[in-house]
């Protein structure tokens, strides 16, 4: 048995090696790669999780072996099942081998003082420690890849037995399966759709799908991936009975939530029903929560009952803040809603927006319309004030309208109002007080039809989508309008996604109104161009035709019978949401002849929380004389 001081001698001989033989990992580069297999390799390492440690040789031996194994696996998903992989140190280049090398000699520099060694006579003799090695500096590690050929999909049998073999959508769905025949073997890819299928199967009511086969086989020698997937899809289940209950107390009538369902019970189900419904009382605005829970496992004869759970949304909504318009000026705002006034979900609304330039305010009676389409029927009564530099304007008008929601992306509104307009133009002031303005009158009942479109991925901040409005209006003098007229008037925005973070935006307007007696028609009802939403680089209402004062000096906007606009714009934002745009805008306003304005300028842009904020510096390139214009403004894009 080995004496104490001998026990001694050894232990003070292994904490002498162990010390000189700790080593630091300062980085590991991942070389070869693009960023996402790099960054996939790295998370996979051990040997990224030992930087900045101290550790021992023989733990650096392992890892470095490891490295490459770990490597390996972590590009196997994206379809590399035979890469050449190089690990190096910046003590020069070595193989992974060489670290199993050096992991035996460690091994055996290591062993303790009374395994199977040869010990010099010295130590032998006196049991003190060999001198330690002079310390390692920091090491790093570098992993090269060579891809080489990926693993590509050999043979694809895809299939879905029983009735859902027959469904033209999931026939669609495995069609679009990917990786197909011939494509890399992307794991990601694979997986995915396997799950997309699988999902679409429950959507479409096959509740009782599961996987009757379901193999991959690859082979390395033949860089081949042979996919076998094969579900079996069960009976479709129907739409049951769909129950509302509302939580913790009632606030609307159940009459009115049934009659939200569109399908009848028995006829097939499908996730997409379920889809439109919580749309549809998400519209409504009456509930802070909605739960929709389909329930298969309460099946009876294959039908489904759903349960509609729903939490009311605070009663009334109150609002208040501070507003800026480059055409209004500074303003608050106060406004107050109630969400539903009796348990038949009646709405009303008072709002006030007092600006500088513009004073408006606005009462609204909402009452839900489901015997056609989702929608309402609206009756609202508007009172505005506008004061500017050329025109002293009031109106009041009261519209009765009744919207619809035709399908996911069109809404549709008719319309009847009734406009009593007076204004009175500055440039006629005579400059005595004691004498009242020379005020003008008009009185228009009308029709009005108004479609508004929208196909996009984000309605607040669109990269891929189209938006627009077509509004059609007329009326006939002597019944109920002073003139006769007919109106059209279309918007569209166009939006297209250019990398990451960047877009283009196009837009585009037409109008244009039919009659012979413009003069009686009151500025409300007329055509302009300039400022925010217009022509930016010209003023609001600037651009079309204009009456000049009696000293030469102010032209006045009388407004016209057509208006022209386009605009084109760039956008591109940084990774912190902030961004900036440049743009060119284009048009007229004009009764014969248009004489075009094209204004040009930069912008800063702010991903806000209710859409971007947009702040504009343009400026007119008509005239040399033109100052720089700003324009600001904030809110969804379509």
């Amino acid at each position: 048995m080995p004496s104490p001081s001998r026990l001694v001698a050894a232990a003070v001989v292994l904490f002498a090696c162990g010390a000189a033989h700790a080593a630091k990992v300062e980085k590991v580069d991942i070389t070869g790669l693009d960023e996402v297999k790099t960054e996939n390799v790295r998370v996979s390492l051990s040997l990224v999780d030992a930087i900045g440690r101290d550790i021992s040789g023989r733990r650096l031996a392992y890892l470095l072996r490891e490295a490459e194994a770990e490597t390996r696996e972590a590009l196997e998903p994206f379809g590399y099942y035979s890469p050449t992989i190089t690990v190096s140190d910046s003590r020069g280049p070595r193989a992974v081998r060489d670290a199993a090398v050096a992991a035996t000699t460690e091994a055996a520099t290591d062993a303790p003082a009374d395994a199977a060694t040869t010990d010099t006579p010295e130590t032998a003799q006196t049991g003190t420690a060999r001198t330690p090695r002079a310390p390692q500096p920091p090491m790093s590690v570098t992993i090269h890849v060579e891809l080489g050929e990926p693993v590509r999909v050999r043979n694809a049998d895809l299939a879905i037995l029983g009735e859902g073999s027959q469904d033209r959508y999931l026939k669609q769905d495995l069609g679009a399966f990917t990786p197909q025949r011939g494509a890399v073997f992307d794991h990601g890819l694979y997986e995915a759709s396997k799950a997309r299928i699988s999902r679409r199967l429950a959507e479409r009511g096959y509740f009782d799908a599961d996987f009757a086969s379901r193999r991959v086989a690859v082979t390395r020698a033949q860089n081949a991936a042979d996919i076998d997937l094969v579900w079996s899809s069960g009976e479709r289940y129907d739409m049951g009975t769909v129950t509302f209950e509302q939580t913790p107390k009632r606030i609307i009538g159940e009459s009115l939530l049934q009659k939200l369902i569109y399908w009848k019970e028995g006829q097939y189900y499908h996730q997409g029903r379920l889809d439109r419904l919580r749309k549809s009382l998400v519209s409504l605005d009456y509930f802070s929560r909605i739960d929709i829970e389909p329930q298969p496992e309460n099946a009876v004869d294959k039908r489904v009952p759903v349960q509609v759970t729903l939490t009311p949304a605070k009663r009334s909504v109150y609002t208040a803040g501070v507003s800026y318009g480059t055409d209004s000026g500074a303003g608050v705002r106060l406004g107050v809603e109630r969400r539903y006034l009796n348990s038949r979900g009646h709405k009303a609304l008072a709002q006030l927006d007092y600006a500088q330039n513009r004073k408006t305010l606005t009462l609204q009676y909402r009452v839900p319309a489901f015997a056609w389409l989702d929608g309402w029927y609206t009756a609202s009564l508007q009172a505005a004030d506008e004061q500017t530099d050329y025109i002293d304007t009031r109106r009041v008008e009261f519209v009765a309208s009744r919207s619809g929601q035709y399908d996911r992306n069109l809404n549709l509104i008719a319309s009847l109002h009734t406009l009593r307009e007076r204004w009175a133009y500055e440039y006629e002031d005579d400059g005595d007080d004691g004498t009242e303005p020379l005020y003008r009158y008009a009185t228009f009942s009308y029709p009005s039809l108004r479609a508004e479109y929208v196909d996009a991925d984000d309605r607040l901040y669109p990269r891929k989508g189209l938006g627009g409005s077509l509004m059609l209006r007329g009326g006939v003098e002597g019944a109920g309008s002073d003139a006769t007229f007919a109106q059209i008037h279309a918007r569209a925005s166009w939006f297209k996604g250019l990398g990451e973070r960047s877009r283009l935006i196009v837009r585009g307007e037409l109008g244009h109104t039919f009659t012979d007696a413009l003069v009686d028609m009151p500025p409300s009802l007329r055509f302009y161009a300039g400022g925010d939403r217009s022509i930016r680089g010209y003023d609001y209402r600037e651009v079309g035709p204009r009456i000049v004062d009696a000293d030469g000096r102010n032209a006045f906007a009388l407004g016209a019978k057509n208006v022209v606009t386009t605009s084109v714009e760039y956008e591109q934002y940084l990774a912190n949401g902030w961004g900036f745009a440049t743009f060119v805008d284009s048009g007229s306003a004009f009764d014969d002849t248009p004489d075009w304005r094209t204004g040009v300028g930069v912008g800063l842009r702010w991903k806000s929380p209710v859409g971007p904020l947009r702040v504009d510096i343009a400026r007119g390139l008509d005239d040399p004389d033109n100052s720089f214009t700003l324009h600001l403004n904030i809110g969804a894009d379509l």
